[in-house]
Parts: structure tokens; C-alpha cells; sequence
């Protein structure tokens, strides 16, 4: 599998210079680039040190709009000509996504895509932050706000621009909105490209372990705070195992009717026992991975949500799709009692919606 890495972040904060001091590090050297420009004339990626033929250009139009097509052309294309050697071997993918980005449909469409998730591996989401305008693009810009709530590292860019109190308050930020992602910063772009470039420390059961940590401790500080622009985050835990069903079933629905206030659910899930890692961006379903152990002595399900205009008790009442059995002894039905009760909460869940929120969207992406 090609590993994957997307680089998001707001208009000059940054992402470019990061981009170069990662293709510099030995670890990149079997990569390829594709950048994505909002203009007519293309320029950053004349600025990539990198051989040309390595680096695709998607110029004159947001990436998460009007070159979704074009993004899974040349994704496809990448992967036929490495598979017919036309290429030199590649096992590494980065995507510089335009600043005014919403990263969310570029997730969709590396997990989502048959062909592409055959392929390719969403590896991480970088996120560069400009620690002098954050604020004010968190105030106007919903697409700043994506781009740090679904991120698995925070780069900070421009510290030596701010005092120590101002980059406190940066960080307070942006530990409210993208908590459980590790911050890392840098004042000129300086930062040792192993960090970001390397397998990420332990395994998957470590990672998990860490992330729910983080976010956890995180929530508490978003908790005090006032400026969170409608984004709220909270942790929820069950003892009972749940069924193989009942967790499709409720990430269904949590995806179709909730996906647009749904920025990040994550978290290690009991099935049957065993501990399966999930993860949802939006209406985007990572399907859930078995871990080969649980993260921590605690063998309990273990969620974390970063939500938009949407209550905690909304989403506790949607757990009674968990209660969904396998299907009955020689049949291919459901534990009609059960759906029942499941069917029951659904339509009062639809109902919550908020008129004033934003329409649905359509059937969530899973990947298989």
C-alpha cells in the first residue's frame, strides 16, 4: 500500500516550506506530490524541490469541489504508471490541499474510492497553523475550523512571531477544536522531519491508546471555554460488548443523518470482546480495524466525539443500535425485539435535527 499524508492548513500558513523540508529528508525520497492551487496560473508547486515528474499539478479550483474528479484521475494514474514501472517506485503520497480547502472530501475520496483505497493508505492529516492569524480564521472561516478538528498533527508555524502569551492562547485553541491531535511547532518551518515522516510511535493499539488520552484530557480544557464556535467535544464509554451488527448499524446512522455535525468520532469499540478501533470523519467510515490487543488494562468501549450543534444526549440515545443481535439461528433476520427498540430511537434521533442545521448529506462513504 502507498502511504498517504495530507497537508491542510489556511491560505500563508505555511504548508509549502513544510512540504520542501519533508521531500528534503532521506525517508521521502521515494514520494510523490500532487498540489492543489486556487487560481489560473499555478505557482506553488514551482517552488517544490522535487524532480518534476514526481509532482502533479491540480491548478484552478478547490480540491474539495471542482477537481474531486481530477483528484482520482491522477491518483489513478500515479498508481498505473509506478505499477508499469513507468514511474520509479513510490511508497509514500503526499497531498498539499489549497488553503481554502474543506480537507473532508479528500479523506472521502482516498478511503471511499474502491479503486484508490486499494491502493493507497490514509497514513495522517497535517494540519499547518499560522500562529499570528489563527484567531481571525477561526472567527470567519468554517474551512479553518475543518481543517484543525480533523487533524492528526498540528504543525504551528510562525511561533517566533508571537509572545509566550499569545501562543499559549494559540494553543488553547487549537486544543479545543483538534483535540487528541499531537502539536507539534516550529518558528521557521524548522522541525526534524522524522517526526512526521516516521511510522508513527508503537503500534496500533499505542496510537489508539495515546489519542484517547489526549482528547480526553483535552475535552476538559474545551469544557471551560466559551469560544469554541459550536464545536464541542466529549467522551462516552460502555461496559457491554457490543455486536458486529449493531456497530454497522449504528455507524450508519450516525454517518447518514448526522455526517455534516459529525467532524471526528474515534475510539476503540468491544466487539464481541475483542477491541476494533473506529473512525469517522463526518459522513466518511473508516472501517473498523481489529487491534491485536486492547491499548490499556481498561476493556470497556471507549468513543470520543467532536461535534457540531449536536448535544451529548443525542448522541447516548443512538447506543441502542448497539443492542442490534446477529442475525437469529437459521435465518437472515434481525433480532426483531431489538430493531424494534433500535427503529424506536432512530426516528427520535432524526426528529433532534436541528432546522437551522445544515441539510443532510447523502449516503456516507465506508471503506471496505
Amino acid at each position: 500500500m502507498i502511504s498517504a499524508t495530507i497537508i491542510t492548513g489556511f491560505l500563508g500558513s505555511g504548508k509549502t516550506t513544510l512540504l520542501n523540508r519533508l521531500l528534503k529528508h532521506p525517508a521521502a525520497g521515494n514520494s510523490v506530490v500532487v498540489i492543489n492551487e486556487f487560481g489560473e496560473i499555478g505557482i506553488d508547486h514551482l517552488t517544490v524541490a522535487y524532480p518534476a515528474e514526481n509532482v502533479r499539478l491540480l491548478a484552478n479550483g478547490c480540491m474539495c469541489c471542482q477537481t474531486k474528479g481530477d483528484l482520482v484521475d491522477t491518483l489513478t494514474e500515479l498508481s498505473g504508471r509506478r505499477a508499469s514501472a513507468e514511474l520509479p517506485p513510490f511508497d509514500r503520497l503526499f497531498i498539499e490541499t489549497t488553503g481554502l480547502a474543506d480537507p473532508v472530501p479528500i479523506v472521502r475520496e482516498i478511503v471511499g474510492d474502491e479503486q484508490l483505497s486499494a491502493v493507497y493508505r490514509l497514513d495522517r492529516v497535517i494540519t499547518v497553523v499560522d500562529a499570528v492569524h489563527l484567531h481571525s480564521q477561526l472567527h470567519r472561516h468554517d474551512e479553518a475550523r475543518k481543517q484543525l478538528a480533523i487533524a492528526d498533527i498540528v504543525f504551528l508555524s510562525k511561533t517566533n512571531m508571537v509572545d509566550p502569551a499569545e501562543l499559549a492562547e494559540v494553543n488553547a485553541a487549537v486544543r479545543r477544536i483538534g483535540p487528541g491531535a499531537e502539536v507539534l511547532s516550529a518558528a521557521h518551518g524548522e522541525i526534524d522531519p522524522r517526526r512526521l515522516l516516521e511510522a508513527a510511535p508503537g503500534t496500533g493499539r499505542r496510537r489508539m491508546a495515546r489519542w484517547l488520552e489526549r482528547t480526553e484530557q483535552d475535552a476538559a480544557v474545551q469544557a471551560h471555554s466559551p469560544h469554541t464556535h459550536g464545536i464541542a467535544t466529549f467522551s462516552a464509554s460502555l461496559a457491554a460488548p457490543i455486536s458486529k451488527a449493531g456497530l454497522a448499524t449504528w455507524l450508519s446512522m450516525l454517518a447518514s443523518f448526522k455526517g455534516l455535525q459529525l467532524l471526528r468520532v474515534k475510539g476503540i469499540v468491544s466487539v464481541a470482546g475483542e477491541p476494533y478501533a473506529v473512525d469517522v470523519v463526518q459522513s466518511v467510515v473508516h472501517a473498523p480495524r481489529r487491534l491485536d490487543a486492547w491499548p490499556t488494562a481498561d476493556v470497556r468501549t471507549r468513543l470520543v466525539f467532536i461535534v457540531r450543534e449536536l448535544t451529548r444526549e443525542a448522541i447516548e440515545k443512538t447506543f441502542s443500535a448497539f443492542a442490534m443481535g446477529e442475525s437469529l439461528p437459521g435465518t437472515r433476520q434481525f433480532d426483531p425485539s431489538a430493531y424494534a427498540r433500535f427503529r424506536k430511537v432512530a426516528d427520535q434521533f432524526i426528529a433532534l435535527e436541528d432546522v437551522t442545521a445544515p441539510p443532510r448529506p447523502g449516503r456516507p462513504s465506508v471503506a471496505q
